[in-house]
């Protein structure tokens, strides 16, 4: 039976589209794999319970180089600050725009290009941003002050590599939130209104609680996109290995602690690099695995969260 040119150039076209994609994926994924394993097996012999509980020592010889508890302490800082600054301002967003914006409106359209423009800005241009916006004098209550009686701000802090990196991660948190409510059905808004339930009352008591999950992954991605940053980090942290308060674990040092310098995974690493300023590849290599290790936890718990809402649903 002869198969007419145009049912198989239609019947080719539907085979052209998935494989690319399925190739696509592969070479993606095995770059990945690539790029993990070879970090993995660089720095796996190095990561012990030492290497992950002593503080960073700076030192030429790689033997002395210290461990990563104060990187560690730093990313813990860092990520759960941003995350507080941008949650509750990503969550409004995304309200906003998934329940009460017309996309009719050329508000709404400068919104989304602002958005898409904000995503798109390189994270470097963010470091550069906050150090010059937070060095002014107003914003001494976030750092320390500058050369004594000045009015500038130091500009280097926990409050400010914080501020910023919220700003950078917030489109980004913002999509994924109002995906989820936007998914939430539509028969769940109008049930309410047939009950007489205000708009406000059933976003609250119903959309958000059934768009919880979606939710919590646009935070657990923000998160894991603040811990790996490093430009923002450098720039509005300061490039130092340890705390600039000696005694960081005490409570009554946590201000000064957050207006303080300090240390993160990826500037260890950058500090313990050859292709940084030091000389301990094994260091670099064991902080990196350690970061990776925690960016591959947060993004597995984005994964379960969702998989949870699509099997609640």
């Amino acid at each position: 039976m002869r198969v007419s040119p145009i049912k198989g150039h239609a019947r080719l076209s539907r085979w052209i589209g998935p494989a690319s994609a399925w190739i696509a994926a592969a070479v993606v994924a095995a770059v990945c794999f690539f790029i993990v394993g070879h970090i993995v097996r660089e720095g796996y012999a190095h990561v012990d319970w030492k290497f992950l509980t002593t503080d960073p020592d700076p030192s030429p010889a790689e033997s002395t180089g210290g461990g990563v508890r104060i990187p560690i302490v730093g990313t813990t800082f860092l990520v759960l600050l941003s995350t507080l600054l941008t949650f509750p301002i990503a969550l409004g967003a995304a309200v906003y725009l998934a329940e009460y914006m017309d996309e009719r409106w050329a508000v709404t359209k400068a919104i989304r290009l602002g958005l898409e423009v904000l995503a798109g800005v390189p994270s470097v241009v963010f470091g550069m941003f906050g150090v010059a916006m937070f060095s002014h004098g107003v914003f001494t209550f976030m750092s320390s002050s500058g050369a004594e009686g000045s009015d500038v701000a130091f500009g280097r802090s926990f409050l400010v590599a914080a501020t910023v990196m919220a700003i950078h991660v917030l489109p980004f948190v913002i999509k994924v939130m109002e995906e989820a409510i936007r998914s939430v059905p539509l028969s769940y808004r109008q049930g309410a209104a047939a009950l007489g339930v205000t708009k406000w009352r059933a976003i609250r008591r119903i959309v958000l609680p059934a768009a919880a999950p979606g939710i919590a992954t646009g935070v657990i991605l923000g998160m894991g996109l603040a811990a790996g940053d490093t430009a923002i980090v450098w720039l509005t942290l300061g490039g130092t290995m340890n705390m600039a308060v000696d005694n960081w674990w005490a409570l009554d040092q946590i201000v000064n602690v957050l207006r303080g310098t300090g240390s993160t995974l990826t500037t260890f690493i950058y500090f313990s690099s050859p292709a940084g300023e030091g000389n301990a590849p094994e260091l670099a290599y064991g902080g990196a695995m350690v970061l990776i290790l925690l960016v591959i936890t947060l993004n597995a718990a984005a994964t379960l969260i969702g998989r949870a809402r699509r099997q609640t649903r």
